[in-house]
């Protein structure tokens, strides 16, 4: 899900004393590159830590409160819903706030914080502990996934952007992975001292991705201005809810993210209801879509950090969404054998047109943002992402799980709308640019 390798970050003159790697030879790996940059290396290893401990957690809640607590199926749809409308509100809050606090200070105790009510879990024997639970990991979490948005907006330019988002995106999925086979061995044995002592050791996991995070340079926060009163403060920029092309930005990129939800919510569920390939094929789509996701994020990351290339690849990220979507309702009611192909093109299609368009949005949110407030546009941008996957399940529900076929034409189109909307809000918005 990103492209683009990362290229050297400016030079100390641009800088300052900022530590750079803009002059390590063209030919150096980029293994070399992340372990001698000490933002990037720091994000990466405090990704690879935490995301082992989310893995194990995406693994095992919902099936512990199922079956370990005993909480019906409607309690559990109900206690995801409304953490995740907590977790909307502080997708900007995060961001908001490391814009005037320091970031890696606020980065590193939301995670401390996370870890806490992570290993709360295990004790949550109800619906109301359970929600009170799941509204604080999931607020922190949001708030944490805000604050290293405005890190990354503040500690590189241009392509390096970019390529960090498509490093740790690529990072995420490998840690994820990871994790989710360590909760699969609670689930092979399947019970509740197993499952809990899984998810304690998952959250002592992921609280230790918090040194890290302290560890970060200081120069990732907020700028400061020092007015004549002697007294330092954030600096002013222009609020990202005045700012109509970025607000728009953020409601057409979190539109085209609910293509998460095809593959999560909507993907298994017509796989069951309405073609004849097993249920655990749906196992090995998402293990296609991972693969394809690490190989090439980074790489097709390329320059989109370029607002004029990043709109053409949005289009073809839209195009790609409707080839994978008729492809998926061509599965229906086809030969078993026949129905798993279409399937798995169908999953390699959409894993493209992920990949693209993470890329096409992160470079468009970063250039369009006003830098001096880093942090409440990535937050802004934080808090689309979330309402697109709150409305997902619906959306998903009225269309293609209520009309078949023809639900898919309208999430196509959706999707190519949302796409071509995006390349007409970047080329406004290179007319619009003052001229030099």
């Amino acid at each position: 899900m990103t492209f683009s390798p990362p290229t050297g970050l400016p030079s100390s003159s641009e800088t300052g004393s900022r530590p750079t790697i803009a002059n390590r030879r063209f030919g150096a790996s980029r293994f070399d590159a992340i372990r001698q940059d000490p933002v990037l290396s720091r994000l990466v290893l405090a990704t690879f830590v935490s995301t082992l401990g989310r893995g194990v957690f995406l693994t095992l809640t919902v099936l512990y409160f199922t079956l370990i607590v005993g909480l019906p199926a409607i309690q559990v749809a109900l206690l995801l819903t409304i953490s995740s409308a907590i977790g909307v509100g502080t997708s900007y809050l995060g961001g908001h706030l490391a814009d005037q606090f320091s970031a890696r200070r606020l980065v590193t105790w939301l995670v401390i914080v996370e870890a806490v009510a992570l290993a709360c879990y295990p004790l949550a024997t109800s619906f109301g502990a359970a929600l009170a639970v799941a509204c604080v990991v999931t607020a922190t979490e949001r708030a944490a996934n805000s604050t290293r948005g405005a890190i990354i907006a503040r500690a590189f330019t241009g392509q390096r952007r970019v390529g960090a988002r498509a490093v740790l995106r690529t990072v995420t999925n490998i840690g994820i992975s990871l994790g989710s086979a360590a909760g699969g061995l609670a689930l092979l044995i399947a019970t509740p001292t197993a499952y809990r002592t899984v998810m304690i050791i998952a959250a002592v996991v992921t609280g230790a991705s918090a040194f890290l995070l302290s560890r970060l340079p200081d120069y990732v926060d907020a700028p400061q201005h020092v007015p004549e009163s002697g007294v330092a403060a954030p600096v002013r920029g222009r609020s990202p809810f005045r700012n109509p092309k970025y607000l728009a930005l953020t409601v057409l990129s979190g539109i085209f993210g609910m293509q998460f939800g095809v593959a999560e919510v909507g993907l298994p569920l017509w796989i069951v209801n309405e073609t004849s390939a097993p249920s655990a094929v749906y196992s090995l789509l998402l293990i296609l879509n991972t693969v394809l996701v690490i190989l090439f994020q980074v790489r097709l990351s390329r320059g989109t950090h370029d607002v004029a290339h990043a709109g053409k690849v949005s289009v073809l990220a839209g195009l790609l969404m409707v080839v994978a979507c008729g492809l998926y309702a061509g599965s229906a009611d086809l030969a078993i054998g026949m129905a798993i192909v279409l399937l798995l093109a169908a999953m390699a299609v959409h894993s493209f047109a992920e990949v693209l368009s993470s890329a096409s949005n992160w470079g468009l949110s970063f250039e369009l943002a006003d830098q001096s407030r880093a942090g409440a546009y990535q937050g802004l941008f934080a808090m689309g992402y979330s309402l697109g996957s709150m409305a997902a399940p619906l959306v998903i529900s009225a269309t293609v799980l209520t009309h078949g076929v023809l639900g898919w034409v309208i999430l196509a189109a959706i999707f190519l709308a949302s796409s071509v909307g995006i390349h007409l809000l970047a080329k406004h918005h290179l007319k619009t640019l003052p001229a030099h």
